[in-house]
């Protein structure tokens, strides 16, 4: 689960996802069980595949102790929130657990948070002491047990379950070195890698804050003076539409040729630099068009796609000061790729972000739905492929401007059809829409593996054992504007 975005509420706008048991053990004999507190506090990041931050988990166990599903809300700042919070996001997993056949039989609850200025770890786990317990009680309103509720902070964790001082002392107890457990040593077995923190991931895709920003900014208003007025024109809007693509299948090409930097900082700055502000300017407003943006999200695959998705996270660092609601176009594409290629996680993400440029923007919403419920992208793909079909879009790579009709009812990509991929009610196609607000007049603006194993010694040791199988990839699951008009697609 993943919020929408933090400015638009603490939790109100979240969205839970039920994960799926973890297929199949590390080697055909060898489950691991996790027994203890400190094992399931060191296994937190390798369920979700980051590390949580300012946030409240829980992890379902299924029959024989197999990880089943997890959820993740961020913390709400006020405390009147907080019950609201804990029964929206134990609701979500329980519920939507039993809506997709399964039965959660115990959880194991998590809060964390880091401390704040003149705290220290154990303030922070006492503060946190009365959300803890809210958890606990919305989830036993389920029927649904919670079996251990942990607190991590400032590098220790606590339990709010177990009594014994000397098993889970007043002070907390260290984190192990990051790597050392035999929980990261399955997960490295499985391929699976934890990608630092949720603040991280959604840096590559936020707008600059550098002074490049107003260079870019200069160069939108300029595009948006050229731009604008063609794409609210009948008569030009197809050909601003293939100048788009054209343009955007170039600088794919571009980013595939270029030589490989290792580290994800860097490889982000390598490719700020081979995109020009005026070619991210004229990408960016294109992109606003909405036929225009569903062609390009046929780059979702094979060797193109990899490409594609750090086009689009460049293009959303490039919406800086008023363009920042312009990001919902490419982040929405950031998130159909992720999603496509399977990365759930940077899907959910890139989607909540987009949401949180602009609520209303319907292809983000559709996809975010989807991708939450666990739908399968396949079905997306084949509209996408469909559309391709016949169309100078070849190997995602044009070489001229491809004609792009006008968008009717009925066509592969019209919100209609999506939804109707998506297994949702139908709505209207739109044709492409205005924004709210006009440009400017100098221009627009898990995986723990949890086997059965021996109950171990100790205090906490015989607590219900977590038992997972070997951490595996996440299985793929499965607008719009044209610069601003009454009607959201």
């Amino acid at each position: 689960m993943t919020n929408h975005s933090e400015t638009t509420g603490p939790f109100e706008n979240g969205d839970i996802t039920a994960g799926v048991p973890f297929s199949g053990p590390i080697t055909p004999d060898t489950p691991i069980a996790l027994r203890t507190s400190a094992e399931l506090a060191d296994a937190l990041p390798y369920l979700l595949g980051y590390r949580p931050e300012d946030s409240m988990v829980l992890v379902s166990l299924l029959d024989r102790g197999n990880f089943g599903g997890r959820a993740r809300l961020g913390i709400p700042a006020g405390d009147e929130d907080w019950p609201a919070a804990a029964r929206q996001i134990a609701r979500g997993l329980v519920l939507g657990a039993r809506r997709r056949g399964t039965r959660p039989e115990r959880i194991v609850a998590y809060v964390c948070q880091e401390p704040r200025p003149g705290e220290s770890g154990r303030d922070v786990m006492l503060r946190l002491a009365p959300l803890a317990q809210l958890l606990r009680t919305e989830c036993g309103g389920l029927d649904v047990p919670v079996i251990e509720a942990l607190c991590v902070s400032d590098n220790r964790f606590w339990s709010y379950v177990c009594p014994v001082e000397s098993c889970c002392p007043p002070e907390g107890t260290p984190m192990g070195m990051p790597g050392t457990s035999a929980m990261a040593a399955a997960a490295t077995y499985a391929g699976i890698q934890v990608r630092g923190s949720l603040r991280e991931l959604r840096a590559r895709m936020q707008p600059w804050e550098t002074s490049a920003a107003l260079e870019q900014e200069v160069a939108l208003d300029a595009a948006g003076m050229a731009l604008v007025p063609r794409i609210l024109d009948e008569a030009s809007r197809t050909e601003v539409a293939g100048e788009t693509l054209d343009l955007a299948g170039r600088i794919i090409r571009r980013f595939a040729e270029a030589a490989p930097v290792s580290g994800i900082h860097p490889a982000d700055v390598r490719d700020d630099a081979l995109l020009g502000h005026d070619e991210a300017a004229a990408l960016i407003l294109g992109l606003q068009d909405r036929t225009t943006r569903d062609r390009a999200a046929a780059w979702m695959e094979g060797d193109e796609a990899a490409p594609a998705l750090r086009l689009w996270r460049a293009l959303a660092r490039r919406c800086v000061g008023p363009y920042r609601e312009h990001a919902a176009a490419p982040l929405t594409l950031a998130g159909w790729v992720a999603w496509s290629t399977g990365d759930e996680l940077e899907a959910r993400e890139a989607l909540a972000m987009a949401l949180g440029a602009d609520p209303e923007y319907l292809f983000a919403q559709l996809l975010h739905r989807a991708c939450d419920e666990g739908l399968d992208p396949e079905s997306i793909r084949r509209c996408l492929r469909q559309e391709r079909r016949g169309r100078p879009l070849e190997e995602g790579l044009p070489s001229k401007r491809p004609k792009i009709p006008e968008q009717k009812s009925g066509s592969p990509l019209s919100p209609g059809t999506l939804l109707g991929a998506l297994e949702a009610p139908e709505a209207d196609p739109a044709a492409p829409t205005r924004r709210k607000r006009r440009p400017r007049s100098t221009g627009p603006s898990g995986t723990g593996p949890t086997g059965t194993g021996p109950s171990g010694t100790g205090p906490c040791a015989d607590r219900p054992q977590a038992r997972s199988r070997r951490p595996t990839r996440s299985r793929p699951s499965t607008g719009d504007r044209a610069c601003r008009s009454e009607e959201h697609g």
